[in-house]
């Protein structure tokens, strides 16, 4: 009985001491003593889970070939990898949130060519030697659909007379670009002194931003498809499609874009900027398919295509081509089919996705086993193998191989398809996961 007594004291004891560290630990004003008591960041706290995203835990799995090389080309080897915990967009993205990004840059530029005093904030490196036609601000308001043609027609944002149907005036859409700028800390690592002169590591480049619509019948050879190449991108059906005609370099456009679009809405609240979005490394993007199923070959396990009551579980191009077998003729919503265990949708089939990561044939060979990745931002004057970027999880128009959460393959960064799209990830503080 004495022992249980002495014991329930010394607990006492105890979460005194617990709550009296927490309650000075929350203390704001720190005595002057001449201690080292540490500081707090000025900036509060700020969101929450970010909209439409999902955590995919920290956690280490065998990268690589689940089954048979049937290819026999030796581009990867199953080994053991880990992965620090991000956030990842639970769809790909889709035409409503990439018109966003078309139109937020498309007022930009109209307002600043129109010269219009609600322009809150113009780059002052946008465009170079003083052109300002591309910008990164927003516009507070559209032009009113009464004057605005009359107004654009004071700039160089229409087409020409000659480019024009029955003479109806329309945008340029070429020349709706976004300024990306960037700093690159992979250059600045490797240089010895890189206070020194920082322009050296910012990359700013221009970058078209609307979809290249014609990839539906550019893709197919002899082929009718100029009903998607219409309505695809314009139609309000297809709003919670995946958007595809875009490259890789538009890909990483939008994701600097949102970047921007959060971090000027944080720092307008006092709140802390985050860290940036961006596209998803190789490594990331095959561990969150996964969904933590190690060996598993698809999303949802082995080894079947088909659910047990015959269904097919992911939009592709089932047997020798029953397109629409699987519900859908060219891609389906973002939401359709079952999640995988992560609750991220469409990791194999509908359309295949960018990655942040070089394609090399003989990466796993050398990359390190703590969140591998190889990465290489290609110039225009560099040859084509340079510009190869790895492409995973396979489309409607393939077949099941290319479902495969190992299997990989590539595209040119600057060569848009009709089924190749993108989702974005995001490194946040752990204080999220409360």
């Amino acid at each position: 009985m004495m022992r249980s007594r002495y014991r329930f004291i010394l607990i006492g004891l105890a979460i005194v001491s617990l709550a009296s560290c927490a309650k000075s630990g929350k203390s704001k004003n720190a005595p002057e003593d001449g201690q080292a008591r540490g500081v707090a960041p000025t900036a509060k706290p700020n969101m929450g889970a970010p909209l439409g995203m999902v955590y995919v835990p920290p956690g280490t799995f065998h990268m690589g070939p689940s089954d048979e090389d049937i290819t026999f080309s030796f581009t990867s080897r199953n080994r053991q990898v880990s992965i620090p915990g991000f956030w990842m967009d639970a769809t790909e993205i889709t035409n409503n949130q990439y018109r966003q990004f078309v139109i937020w840059v498309r007022d930009s530029v109209i307002a600043v060519n129109v010269g219009e005093k609600y322009i809150k904030v113009t780059s002052p490196s946008a465009g170079g030697n003083g052109d300002t036609s591309v910008v990164w601000s927003e516009a507070k308001k559209l032009l009113t659909q009464k004057n605005a043609m009359e107004t654009l027609g004071k700039t160089n944002l229409l087409l020409s007379i000659d480019d024009r149907l029955y003479g109806k005036p329309e945008l340029d859409l070429a020349k709706i670009k976004f300024r990306s700028e960037k700093f690159e800390l992979s250059a600045a690592v490797k240089d010895p002194n890189p206070s020194k002169n920082r322009s050296r590591f910012i990359r700013r480049e221009d970058v078209p931003v609307y979809p290249d619509t014609l990839v539906w019948m550019r893709d197919f050879s002899y082929a009718y498809n100029e009903p998607m190449t219409k309505r695809y991108f314009s139609h309000p059906s297809f709003g919670k499609y995946p958007v595809v005609g875009v490259n890789w370099k538009q890909a990483v456009a939008y994701c600097d874009w949102r970047s921007h679009y959060l971090n000027s809405y944080l720092e307008k609240k006092k709140l802390f900027a985050e860290s940036n979005f961006r596209l998803p490394s190789e490594a990331e993007w095959e561990y969150a398919a996964r969904g933590g199923r190690s060996n598993s070959m698809y999303p949802w396990g082995n080894y079947y295509l088909r659910n047990k009551k015959g269904c097919l579980l992911a939009n592709f191009k089932p047997g020798r081509g029953n397109y629409p077998e699987d519900g859908g003729f060219y891609t389906v919503r973002v939401d359709a089919y079952w999640p995988n265990d992560f609750g991220l949708y469409n990791m194999a089939g509908n359309v295949a996705e960018w990655t942040n990561s070089y394609y090399y044939e003989g990466a796993s060979n050398f990359v390190h086993d703590l969140s591998p990745d190889i990465r290489y931002n290609a110039k225009q004057s560099d040859p084509p193998r340079m510009k190869r970027k790895v492409v995973r999880g396979g489309s409607w128009k393939d077949v099941g191989y290319f479902l495969q959460t190992s299997t990989r393959t590539y595209e040119y960064q600057d060569t848009a398809k009709s089924y190749i799209g993108f989702r974005c990830v995001i490194d946040l503080a752990p204080k999220y996961l409360k």
